[in-house]
């Protein structure tokens, strides 16, 4: 099973609560306080799907890898089936995937967000080569030549003193020497699975954003929550028997 997991924001909204009977009315308006929550949006499907099945939660980084193991659990898998998990490397999205699914699931570093860290250090590294010296270092990768990447941007690094912000080359050499457990990109081209999580970046879009992002909408969280509950049943095809088990309750 291929399995993809990430967050997004959502505009939110909270004001006071009304006045009880007897107390001076309150203008709710002039305690409004704007804000984002994130939504945490995952999908499993087996290899050659384009229909996942998603899963999503407003909650706690717990509740998502819940929501995971049940899109993994709707989409077919058992204690046998193998895991791909594939996003950017937050330390909460890897955890759920060790803590849900253990020795099952192999999780894999979104490739283009590995390359949006090294073309940053090539236009330190290489300056006027930095296409070439991109192209060369994306092919290491591919092959699971990573340590010589490293290597590379060895000579490079900036002084620790300089401030982070102005060290691309010593925070791309971080990402990468962090995480030698998420880099087999050489095993996953090999057995046709995907190196990148563009499908659960895009379900973001299509999924959650077109909906609660719409010009001028804030949401209450507990409103935001019951509207993502619906676009993912919708978007997972149990619209019809929603609205039909609730006309035989009503029935």
């Amino acid at each position: 099973m291929i399995a993809e997991m990430d967050g997004s924001m959502v505009p939110v909204v909270e004001t006071a609560e009304p006045a009880k009977k007897g107390e001076e009315p309150i203008d709710r308006r002039k305690t409004r306080k704007l804000g984002w929550r994130e939504v945490r949006l995952c999908l499993v499907h087996p290899p050659g799907s384009v229909t996942p099945t998603f899963g999503a939660t407003t909650g706690s980084v717990d509740e998502a890898g819940e929501r995971l193991w049940e899109c993994a659990i709707e989409a077919g898998a058992g204690i046998q089936t193998k895991i791909h998990g594939v996003g950017d490397g937050a330390s909460w999205i890897t955890n759920q995937f060790d803590l849900r699914f253990g020795p099952q699931a192999k999780y894999l570093i979104d490739f283009p967000h590995l390359c949006g860290y090294l073309s940053a250090a090539a236009k330190v590294v290489a300056g006027k080569d930095e296409a070439a010296w991109m192209d060369e270092k994306k092919s290491w990768l591919k092959d699971n030549r990573w340590p010589e990447v490293l290597e590379a941007l060895r000579p490079h690094l900036e002084n620790e003193t300089v401030k982070d912000e102005d060290a691309p080359v010593r925070a791309c050499y971080r990402y990468i020497a962090n995480r030698p457990n998420f880099l087999d990109y050489k095993g996953a081209l090999a057995a046709g699975l995907p190196i990148g999580s563009g499908e659960i970046e895009s379900a973001h879009r299509y999924v959650i954003q077109v909906r609660l992002k719409i010009a001028g909408a804030w949401w209450k969280i507990e409103n935001a929550a019951k509207m993502i509950a619906l676009r993912v049943m919708r978007i997972n095809g149990q619209w019809a028997s929603y609205w039909r088990d609730l006309e035989e309750k009503a029935a």
